[in-house]
């Protein structure tokens, strides 16, 4: 039996199992590494956030994006973003290094069982542990419009759905969304030949300004300050002070997470945007039906008015929706009992990022109604991993196993030694 299993493979997952194996847990990582990231972003993205807020976590904060790309001759500079392909391999990299290796099986099912957990994969292994870490990502929370689905996959895909773009050279293409992924990808569809354009129900397009210089005047500074997540105040709160975030009102903390950093677009994207691809603002999806091998598109304007129109697929960069129900994995005796944030679906989740199901705890996306945006970053992987696994070693030391088998007595007194 484990001390502590680890399902998922990203930024989130590796730093929870980084720091685990740094305390002398016993633990396992299951997962395709960097997964997401290598699967389901096309090619030709960047990272938006800045290199020096992109880090994954380790005790010793050795191991950053900066020292990677130093190794490898490779300029990280704050104000100029980094392929995503440079991201998702220094992420490979920090598994490789800095992390126990991760397993790349599949968990399929997560059940209670005797002082702990039981878990099964998909290629037919059975695992126990005392404590579980869930760091899923996002994949199981992908949000589609509800007139899109009925339609079949080939008429319509989620943004996150898609590696390889250049199958829609040629192809009328309307991208669902006014965020980064929708405005980012619709850039990349035109510059693979597709003819792009967005529809968004907002009346403008959010562009974020380019950021200010990292050393700067105290007025400045105090003015306008930078954190992890951008420059400004409710930034800096939301990045600097997760858990002072979590003491507010549950109502308040689903509030900020349903609306803090909202969609808007990347400053070096605008020029690239802005002249490959039209769009349709104040404009809503009212119903999608097939129309032979294309897509009906009836759409609803703002001040009253209604038009039709008929495009080859449709992407909905529409975001993810935190929702404990979509976790197939989780038995219903463990998920159906977990307690939920102010009548979302999110846990509710301790100052640990423990669930109300002993030993059970939560990272990521399903962590922002508790802590805030920061924990839909790869920058709330370092607030995250050292405090999920100190209340995994505090767990471990409130209920101590009886019925698995004992360890030798050295092994004891090391086991003991290393949660202290």
């Amino acid at each position: 039996m484990y001390d502590l299993l680890v399902v998922g493979a990203g930024p989130y997952g590796l730093s929870i199992a980084s720091h685990a194996a740094a305390a002398g847990l016993d633990v396992r990582v299951l997962g395709r590494p960097m997964a997401s990231w290598r699967d389901h972003m096309p090619q030709g993205m960047f990272l938006k956030s800045e290199p020096w807020s992109s880090n994954l976590s380790d005790p010793a904060g050795t191991h950053t994006l900066a020292a990677y790309c130093a190794g490898r001759g490779i300029t990280v500079e704050h104000g100029r973003p980094l392929p995503i392909g440079t991201f998702t391999a220094y992420g490979q990299w920090f598994g490789a290094h800095a992390a126990p290796a991760a397993d790349e099986q599949t968990v399929t099912s997560l059940a209670p069982h005797s002082d702990g957990f039981r878990l099964e994969t998909a290629e037919g292994e059975t695992l126990w542990a005392r404590t579980v870490a869930l760091a899923v990502g996002v994949m199981p929370f992908v949000h589609q419009p509800e007139p899109l689905l009925g339609l079949p996959p080939e008429l319509t895909s989620h943004s996150s759905h898609h590696r390889d773009l250049s199958r829609f050279k040629g192809k009328d293409v309307t991208v669902i969304g006014a965020g980064q992924a929708a405005l980012e990808t619709a850039a990349l569809l035109a510059e693979e030949g597709a003819r792009a354009r967005v529809v968004a129900r907002a009346d403008r397009i959010n562009w974020n300004a380019p950021p200010q210089p990292l050393k700067r005047g105290l007025l400045a500074s105090v003015r306008d300050p930078h954190s992890g997540l951008g420059t400004g105040w409710p930034s800096w709160v939301w990045s600097q002070a997760p858990g002072a975030v979590r003491r507010l009102p549950a109502a308040a903390r689903v509030h900020i997470a349903r609306t803090a950093l909202g969609p808007a677009g990347a400053w070096w994207l605008r020029d690239r945007f802005e002249r490959a691809v039209p769009v349709l603002l104040a404009t809503r999806l009212a119903t999608a039906t097939a129309a032979g091998e294309r897509v009906r598109l009836a759409l609803d304007t703002a001040d009253g008015g209604a038009h039709t129109i008929e495009t080859d697929h449709v992407v909905a960069a529409t975001g993810f929706t935190c929702d404990l129900n979509r976790l197939q994995l989780l038995d219903r005796s463990v998920r159906d009992p977990l307690r939920r944030i102010g009548g979302s679906g999110a846990p509710s989740l301790s100052a640990r990022f423990e669930s109300s199901f002993p030993g059970l705890f939560f990272a990521g996306l399903l962590t922002a109604p508790s802590f805030g945006p920061s924990m839909r970053f790869v920058y709330g992987a370092t607030f995250t991993a050292a405090r999920l696994v100190d209340g995994v070693r505090r767990r471990l030391r409130a209920h101590r196993p009886e019925h698995i088998p004992h360890p030798t007595p050295t092994d004891e007194r090391d086991r003991t030694e290393s949660l202290s």
